[in-house]
């Protein structure tokens, strides 16, 4: 599908949704703060939509246009007996289709919860991060089914995919390890562990095929080349939880939970260059290519922060439901999955933040 359909599909959906009235809702503030140039005609830069509880990450497939989400009731150490893989029409925020996860413990009902999410439209598959299990898992986008479930992985928190060389990283938290799979016969290939670290966050340089993640423990980012004998360990901010990066690939940007910033890494230097105050509890962050601007989420604030990195300055900051826990960037929209239990039945909210027209 093209980006010209695509996009009139989504202007023509948005305009249908705001017109019913029924599923998108203005986000608290957005108008309120003034925000967006256009917010009397259009009314916000944002709509909230009820999704279902235990939301926790998003990613965009483009061969679908769908935004798979994934979803886990309950807290350490109750047991998890829901949780959902879902996928939403990035277009009016409906969900379209909800897998459940598959039963682990009979006796307890414990499923195989899914946190982490990424996205691989070369082979048409979602992979998930299973942290309470210390796993992994596989399934298919067009059918839902779990194709693959590949232990070993400690406490997995976050995932991405280098569909160029065929390869998945997950992050272990639990033991300073990132590892890495076949994304064709799901085998692991690589193991990498930097001891006392923790990693979280990662991102992908598609053209150089480097991972990155985000350190919470030691304030920097790991790096792990192709073909590098060892990794190589960058300062970054306190308490990173999340990473992401640049266009052309020569700046890193993390979340810093512990000091409610975004900091700027020159890579080339590896060194940071600046740190931007965004609000308390800053969680995930993701970048808009087009504009060059960095989102963070801000889970104490509940806000989602646009930042300009080249002027180290906030540009904007829109209001979420509470808790907002991770920010994905698509098509030209920021969705935000939040853990307010705000919605009419308790459930958590996804906002879409419009980043252009």
């Amino acid at each position: 599908m093209s980006s010209t359909i695509r996009r009139a599909r989504r202007s023509t959906a948005i305009t249908v949704s705001l017109a019913v009235g029924g599923a998108l809702v203005p986000a608290a503030t957005a108008a309120a703060a003034g925000t967006d140039p256009d917010a009397a005609r259009t009314g916000s830069s944002a709509v909230s939509v009820p999704i279902r509880q235990g939301l926790y990450q998003s990613a965009y497939s483009e061969r679908n246009d769908a935004l798979w989400m994934t979803s886990s009731v309950g807290m350490p150490p109750a047991t998890v007996t829901d949780s959902r893989l879902l996928r939403v029409d990035p277009d009016t925020l409906k969900v379209e289709k909800s897998y459940a996860a598959p039963v682990t413990d009979a006796a307890t009902g414990a499923v195989e919860s899914v946190y982490g999410i990424a996205v691989d439209d070369e082979h048409n598959t979602v992979w998930t991060t299973n942290t309470r299990d210390h796993s992994v898992a596989v399934y298919s986008q067009r059918t839902g089914k779990r194709l693959a479930s590949l232990p070993g992985v400690n406490h997995a928190r976050e995932i991405v995919v280098d569909e160029r060389r065929d390869t998945v990283w997950a992050s272990a938290f639990g033991d300073g390890t990132l590892v890495a799979f076949d994304s064709g016969t799901f085998k692991e290939k690589e193991r990498v562990t930097v001891p006392g670290a923790g990693p979280t966050g990662l991102a992908l340089n598609e053209r150089t095929g480097t991972v990155y993640a985000a350190d919470y423990h030691g304030a920097r980012i790991i790096e792990v080349s192709p073909g590098a004998e060892s990794p190589r360990l960058i300062p970054a901010g306190q308490g990173s939880l999340s990473v992401a990066l640049s266009a052309n690939g020569r700046t890193a940007y993390t979340a810093d939970q512990t000091s409610g910033t975004v900091t700027v890494v020159d890579l080339r230097k590896g060194a940071v260059t600046r740190s931007v105050a965004t609000g308390g509890g800053t969680k995930s962050v993701a970048v808009d290519r087009r504009s060059g601007h960095v989102l963070a989420v801000n889970r104490t604030s509940a806000t989602v922060t646009i930042v300009d990195p080249y002027k180290g300055a906030v540009v904007k900051s829109v209001a979420t439901g509470a808790n907002p826990n991770h920010v994905h960037v698509a098509e030209g929209h920021a969705y935000v999955a939040d853990k307010s239990g705000s919605g009419p039945a308790g459930e958590d909210l996804l906002t879409r933040v419009r980043l252009r027209r």
